[in-house]
């Protein structure tokens, strides 16, 4: 489980990167220029990535981490997998994104 401090720390990010997300719809509504949509979009971008690494240090400080003080080979195994899927998919994300960007 989560503990209450990075809850926070999430749902406090979560509620700026609304706020982004609207702004930017604004900025559409606006027709502000392309590059300055571009530049508050990869803001965001970071600012989900953070996001994504608050809860992976989450999930390694507390399922991973009780995973291998108990000794749990099979269990250990099985978040080593679990982690090596996650970080998996966040390079393929990271790629795509780095494309798209070239």
């Amino acid at each position: 489980m989560m503990d209450l401090e990075t809850k926070k720390a999430i749902r406090a990010r979560v509620r700026r990167i609304a706020g982004q997300v609207q702004a930017i719809e604004r900025m559409v509504d606006a027709d502000r220029h392309c590059i300055e949509l571009m530049h508050q979009l990869d803001a965001v971008q970071a600012a989900i990535g953070k996001v994504g690494e608050l809860v992976l240090r989450s999930h390694v400080k507390t399922w991973v981490t009780d995973a291998i003080r108990d000794g749990d080979e099979r269990e250990c195994a099985r978040k080593v997998e679990e982690l090596v899927a996650v970080f998996g998919r966040y390079r393929r994300i990271r790629e795509r994104e780095a494309r798209k960007q070239s």
